[in-house]
C-alpha cells in the first residue's frame, strides 16, 4: 500500500471499516465512540462529518490483531520476525552497520535496497496553506482533563546535529495555538537527544497519515543509527517515496495526508499536559519545547488520522505487539537463551516483562534480568519474570501457575533500581526508582535447593492419543469443539483478539 487512502480501501473491502456519517464532536465524543469499539474488538472508523473541521477522521485502524496483520501484509505477527531477522543478524558484531547494508539477506530486502527515494513533488504538497493555522484540522481532546487538544499519531522528524542521520518518532504533540504545537519527546527518546545534542533552532517536520506500515514505523525503538524509513521499506518490500519540506531542511513521506513543519527553539520550554496515556493515568504537566509551525501542507480532500490510548486496552496493544514480535530477533541476538518473551498489553509494555529461557547454569535467570534492564528501552522495564522454556509466555495463567508454584520470596526475588519510563507515576523521582525480578524457573541444587525438585504431572502420549482416537464416540462437546485441542482455552497467543 502507498497510502492512507490505499489502506482505507482494503479495510473496505476486508469489512472492517466502518463509515459514520452522523455529525461527531471531536472534543470527548470521538474518544468515548471509539474506545468502546477497540474495547468490544470492532472495526475501524472513519468519520465523516466531523464539528469544526471539514476534514474526515481515521481512527481504530489498529485496534485488532486482525487488523494489524492486514497493515503488514502477514498472516500472524510472528512473520514479522521473519521478515526482519536477517536484519537483525546482520547488524550484529562484528559484522556491524556496513555489511548490514550492502549484504543481501535471502528472500528481503536489505536496508539498503529501502533506503528511501527523494522525489521533487508529491500529493502531501498539493494545498499549501497561505497562513499555517492548526485551527482547520479536527485535534481531538481525548479525555476531560486533558491540558487541550492533542495530535496523537504523528510521525515527527527531527535530525541529529552531528551525524545528520534522520530520526522519525511517533511523540504526542499537544495544541497550545493555531501556530504552536507542545513536543513531548520523553528524556530516553531519539528525538530527546537531538534537542540535547545541538543548540540554537531545531528544525522538526510532522507527518499525518500515511501507508499504515510507514506510520507504526515511527514506533518502533530502533538503534539511532537505524532510520525508520529504510525499516518501513523493508517491511513495504518497496522504498519510501520522500519530498523536501517547504520551510524547513527535512524530508517527509511524500504520500502523507498532512505536514506541519516549523522550528523549536533549544532551552525554551513550555508547560505540556496533562494527557490521558497508555498507562491508563493523566501524565501531570511538564516543562516540553513548543514547536512554531512555519508551513502547513496537505493532500486535497485531507484525512485526518488519530489514535485514542487510556486504560488498557487500548488502540496502541496491537502497534506494541507487533513490536515486541519483531524485536524477538534482535533480543536473541544478544541473549541466546532466550526462547521467548512477552510485554503484557495490561502492564503497559514497559512495566513487565516475561522471559523464557534454556536455563543452563546456577543463577542463570539472574543474568537475563540484569541484561533485559540494560537492552535498549528494554531498560525501562519494571519487573520481569524468568520461566523455564517450556513455559508459554503469552499463557498468563501458564505463567501465574509458575510464580505461584517455583517462588520462594525469600530466594528467588531480586530487588534493583535504575531508569524507568517517564509516564511512569509511581517512582518518587521521575523516571528512576526501583526494580523487581523473579525467578519461577525450577531452582537446581546448586542454586541451594537441597530437596528433590518435583516433576510437573503430566499425562503420558500413549494415553493423550487413545482418548484423542476415541474421543468422537464420547459424545462430549467442548466449547463448540468435537475434540479439544491444545490451544481450545485460548483464541489467541496473545491472550485476546478482534474481530
Amino acid at each position: 500500500m502507498k497510502d492512507l487512502r490505499e489502506w482505507i480501501a482494503l479495510l473496505r473491502a476486508e469489512g472492517e471499516l466502518v463509515e459514520v456519517t452522523a455529525e461527531v464532536d471531536p472534543h470527548l465524543e470521538i474518544t468515548e465512540i471509539a474506545d468502546r469499539t477497540m474495547k468490544a474488538g470492532g472495526p475501524a472508523l472513519l468519520f465523516r462529518n466531523v464539528r469544526g473541521s471539514s476534514m474526515p477522521v481515521l481512527i481504530n485502524q489498529f485496534g485488532t490483531e486482525r487488523r494489524m496483520c492486514l497493515a503488514l501484509g502477514v498472516e500472524s505477527l510472528d512473520e514479522v520476525r521473519q521478515r526482519v531477522a536477517d536484519i537483525f543478524e546482520l547488524l550484529s558484531p562484528p559484522k556491524g552497520l556496513g555489511e548490514a547494508l550492502g549484504a543481501a539477506a535471502t528472500g528481503l530486502r536489505t536496508l539498503k535496497d529501502s533506503k528511501p527515494k527523494i522525489v521533487s513533488s508529491a500529493p502531501c504538497q498539493e494545498v499549501v496553506m497561505a497562513e499555517p493555522n492548526l485551527d482547520v484540522l479536527p485535534i481531538m481532546q481525548c479525555w476531560p482533563e486533558d491540558g487541550g487538544p492533542f495530535i496523537t499519531l504523528p510521525s515527527v522528524i527531527t535530525r541529529d546535529p552531528v551525524t545528520g542521520g534522520r530520526n522519525v518518532g511517533m511523540y504526542r504533540l499537544q495544541k497550545h495555538s493555531a501556530t504552536t504545537l507542545g513536543l513531548h519527546w520523553q528524556i530516553h527518546k531519539d528525538a530527546a537527544a537531538d534537542w540535547r545534542a545541538g543548540a540554537g533552532r531545531m528544525e522538526v517536520a510532522i507527518a499525518l497519515g500515511g501507508d499504515p506500515i510507514s506510520i507504526y514505523a515511527g514506533s518502533l525503538p530502533l538503534p539511532k543509527h537505524i532510520d525508520e524509513h529504510a525499516v518501513a521499506g523493508v517491511l513495504r518490500s518497496e522504498r519510501v517515496e520522500l519530498v523536501r519540506c517547504k520551510t524547513v531542511d527535512l524530508e517527509v513521506p511524500a504520500n502523507a495526508e498532512i505536514i506541519i513543519e516549523g522550528w523549536c527553539e533549544r532551552g525554551v520550554l513550555a508547560p505540556e499536559g496533562p494527557f490521558g496515556d497508555h498507562t491508563g493515568y493523566y501524565t501531570p504537566v511538564d516543562q516540553f519545547p513548543v514547536l512554531n509551525v512555519t508551513a502547513i501542507t496537505h493532500r486535497k480532500d485531507p484525512i485526518y488520522p488519530s489514535i485514542v490510548v487510556g486504560v488498557p486496552p487500548s488502540e496502541d496493544v496491537w502497534l506494541g505487539k507487533a513490536t515486541e514480535r519483531m524485536f524477538l530477533p534482535a533480543v536473541q541476538m544478544t541473549l541466546p537463551e532466550v526462547v521467548d518473551y512477552d510485554l503484557p498489553f495490561a502492564g503497559a509494555f514497559h512495566n513487565c516483562c516475561i522471559v523464557s529461557i534454556r536455563k543452563s547454569f546456577p543463577g542463570h535467570a539472574q543474568k537475563v534480568m540484569h541484561a533485559i534492564w540494560g537492552t535498549g528501552l528494554l531498560s525501562l522495564t519494571k519487573a520481569v519474570v524468568v520461566v523455564d522454556e517450556w513455559v508459554d509466555v503469552h499463557d498468563y495463567t501458564q505463567v501465574m501457575w509458575q510464580l505461584g508454584a517455583n517462588v520462594d520470596p525469600g530466594r528467588d526475588v531480586m530487588l534493583s533500581s535504575g531508569p524507568l519510563d517517564q509516564l511512569d507515576h509511581a517512582p518518587s523521582r521521575p523516571s528512576l526508582g526501583g526494580k523487581i525480578g523473579f525467578d519461577a524457573t525450577a531452582t537446581w541444587p546448586e542454586e541451594g535447593y537441597a530437596r528433590t525438585w518435583p516433576a510437573v504431572a503430566r499425562m503420558d502420549d500413549a494415553t493423550k492419543a487413545g482418548v484423542d482416537a476415541r474421543w468422537g464416540e464420547l459424545g462430549i462437546m467442548l466449547s463448540g469443539r468435537e475434540r479439544p485441542g491444545p490451544s481450545s482455552a485460548r483464541r489467541s497467543r496473545f491472550g485476546r483478539r478482534g474481530s
